[in-house]
């Protein structure tokens, strides 16, 4: 029998205009659009021409005027300056209400791009929704980023006015904002006409006369209202962390993406208007806008801004008090995050400091989530753990456990089944469909559902020839894996994490997922180095859980074994090396296209997003001390 995700899944790609069309009737429209779809410039697909919308609208003022003022709208968690803070829908919208203000006073209008360079601090959620009531561009830049990145963002988008804060604090550590933005403007020939700066008693900054303004200043002007826009006007522009060279900035319209952001809370994350939704990211990513400020306001949900380590190496207890003390219902989190704390904490004794009763549900992603991990998760939490992938450029997930419409069994390893929306297929180098099972490249057939980016930012020429050349007709994720027998959907690593070892095709996340099942291992990964005979071989990397006593030279022969039972001598796998940390970016990816280099001594410049690079010279030694690079 059919259940109700294959009925909806079937609805979605077989009649995309009425699926959308019905999910569109959950938001506010000042104008209904004129049709829900528009395919005659492909790959330059439009949804809901015509309408007239404003997100900031949806976001805030709706519920307002339904009664729902007194509602928190968003919570405030600082743990590095001991501030906890409740803003409901009446007080955020009369603050972003002012906010725009502000911006109209400073010349903002409708198309103007406004960089945000924030902290996670409540200023940050509220310049980004005033930018959205006015109709400007808000492009949030990852708080803390080098001058010469912050520079490359200004250049590109050439913002009226940058909106800053004197630093940002990470932990222990006071990272001054204003030198870095002084630096990356001195960088640009183009020029800000202003720069709106939130003094931060932890580090004030020395305003330069005549450009920069104090955050009071902006915020004592007149509040403004909704101005209405149409669906297909950008709402905002996203760097992808990965640039280099010319800037790659994905451009999200204001439709589409509050149609599908709408549905996503409930249909994919099982929330019900009025529970306290947590996304443990940062507003710079796509994470944080689409889960941490649009998509749980625009549902009527509280929204948690948590100013602390949420990725990488966060407290093991962090996560807990949180969800404790604000009643968290669902938490969206990286798959690094929970590796950490298993690292620290293996038998889960924290977690029973806590109350987490009114916690149900866990949702990871980010990168890949070996299956060890999500176990681990789900014994230690006793609520369901779904492991789901999505894309900057996608804006929010290709593939879960669509809860809302059906909960489906957990397979873990697997992201489970595509969205409606997603008609998701695995082809091979010459775009054939390879059989159930196969591992291949992650294309799906266009036109993209809603919510997703619909050009770059003034280069639809990069649009079509990177995503959507390859593969005519699909769009390129650019991520490998395969689709089994049920249909379920297994993301094995981006396209260059699959190596090619004596002319066999290998996944170094299938020889993760076997490193990361050892009892004594809390998170690892795998690289493909040159072997002068085999042409690549894997090389894996593995830190240990705390307490773990076996010295190296114990372990590694351990692994070496596991990798061999489980997939085979083809997968030639006879290094690995301990190491106490790994190189990961600021939102927790691990740098596996880093460490190969550093292992083929081929040149490489430190990535931007990283969140620590002294990690690097550690792995270098390393590999060193094990013969790398080969010849």
């Amino acid at each position: 029998m059919t259940g109700e995700y294959d009925r909806a899944f079937r609805e979605s790609v077989v009649q995309p205009e009425r699926f959308w069309g019905a999910a569109a009737e959950n938001v506010q429209w000042y104008q209904t659009y004129t049709r829900v779809l528009n395919c005659e410039n492909p790959p330059f697909y439009r949804w809901f021409e015509g309408g007239i919308v404003n997100s900031c609208y949806n976001a805030l003022d709706y519920h307002i005027e339904n009664g729902l003022q007194d509602r928190i709208a968003l919570i405030y968690d600082s743990p590095v300056t001991k501030t906890v803070k409740h803003y409901t829908y009446g007080e955020l919208r009369d603050l972003v209400a002012r906010c725009a203000g502000g911006l109209r006073q400073l010349g903002v209008g409708k198309g103007d791009r406004v960089i945000i360079y924030m902290p996670m601090i409540p200023e940050a959620v509220i310049s980004m929704l005033a930018c959205a009531r006015i109709g400007a561009i808000h492009s949030v830049v990852f708080g803390g980023f080098a001058a010469r990145e912050l520079a490359t963002r200004i250049e590109d988008a050439q913002p009226r006015v940058v909106i800053s804060a004197s630093c940002g604090i990470e932990v222990n550590r006071i990272i001054p904002y204003q030198p870095l933005l002084e630096a990356a403007i001195g960088l640009c020939t183009f020029r800000p006409s202003a720069c709106v700066i939130v003094q931060r008693p932890e580090a004030p900054a020395k305003l330069q006369k005549g450009r920069d303004i104090p955050w009071d200043i902006l915020m004592n002007a007149d509040p403004v209202a909704c101005v209405p826009l149409k669906s297909t006007d950008p709402l905002y522009l996203l760097y992808t962390s990965g640039t280099t060279g010319k800037p790659k900035g994905v451009l999200r319209d204001n439709g589409g993406h509050l149609v599908a952001l709408t549905w996503s809370m409930k249909n994919i994350y099982g929330v019900s208007p009025g529970e306290v939704y947590w996304a443990a990211s940062d507003i710079g990513w796509v994470v944080g806008h689409s889960y941490i400020v649009y998509g749980p306001l625009f549902y009527g949900c509280t929204t948690i801004l948590y100013e602390g380590k949420s990725v990488g190496t966060p407290d093991a207890g962090a996560f807990w008090r949180v969800i404790a003390d604000h009643n968290v219902s669902v938490l969206f989190c990286a798959p690094t995050a929970f590796r950490a704390i298993r690292k620290e904490d293996p038998d889960g004794r924290l977690i029973r400091n806590y109350d987490l009763s009114r916690f149900r549900m866990l949702f990871l992603a980010g990168e890949r989530c070996d299956p060890d991990t999500l176990l681990w998760a789900q014994q230690q939490l006793k609520v369901p753990v779904i492991d789901h992938w999505w894309q900057t450029e996608t804006g929010w997930a290709i593939g879960a456990n669509c809860v809302g419409i059906e909960r489906l069994p957990v397979k873990p390893g697997s992201c489970t089944k595509p969205v409606p929306g997603f008609d998701v297929h695995v082809l091979d180098t010459r775009g054939e469909e390879v059989p159930a099972g196969e591992t291949g490249n992650i294309v799906v057939r266009q036109p993209l559902p809603p919510g997703c980016f619909t050009t770059l930012w003034r280069n639809d020429k990069d649009f079509v020839k990177t995503y959507f050349s390859a593969y005519p007709g699909y769009y390129l994720t650019s991520d490998a894996g395969y689709i089994d027998t049920e249909g379920y959907l297994w993301i094995m690593g981006r396209t260059d994490d699959i190596i090619n070892v004596a002319g066999h095709r290998l996944s170094t996340g299938a020889m993760e997922e076997v490193l990361a099942s050892h009892p004594d291992v809390a998170e690892c990964a795998v690289a493909g180095v040159h072997d002068p005979v085999k042409g690549e071989v894997p090389l894996g990397f593995v830190v240990l859980k705390a307490g773990v006593i076996k010295t190296p030279d114990k372990i590694t022969p351990e692994l070496i074994t596991l990798v061999r039972q489980k997939i085979g001598p083809i997968a030639s796998f006879k290094a690995a090396a301990v190491v106490k940390r790994l190189p990961k970016t600021r939102s927790g990816k691990i740098l596996r296209s880093t460490i190969k280099k550093i292992a083929d001594d081929v040149p490489y410049t430190v990535p931007a997003t990283i969140d620590d690079s002294a990690i690097l010279d550690e792995i270098a030694e390393t590999l060193r001390n094990m013969g790398y690079p080969k010849t």
